[in-house]
């Protein structure tokens, strides 16, 4: 089940293994994906585009600082 956070007016939502990146998340979200590799840090665009960056982070935790310092970013 996904969950999902908002920092920064920015809402981050963490997938479960296999579930949908687009059925949980909308323009503007940074998602946290986990696959065998490690954890994704996600970001949608407003066109519903979606960029990574090249290779996952080991733990969750490491995605999920990323991805609040994306939104800290973001908020400026």
């Amino acid at each position: 089940m996904a969950t999902h956070i908002r920092h920064r007016k920015t809402r981050i939502v963490t997938l479960e293994q296999g579930e949908e990146l687009m059925a949980h998340c909308k323009p503007n979200d940074i998602a946290i994906v986990p696959d065998p590799d490690g954890w994704w840090t996600c970001f949608i665009a407003e066109d519903g585009s979606v960029d990574k960056y090249d290779i996952p982070f080991p733990t969750y935790n490491e995605a999920l600082w990323s991805a609040k310092a994306a939104a800290e970013f973001a908020a400026e």
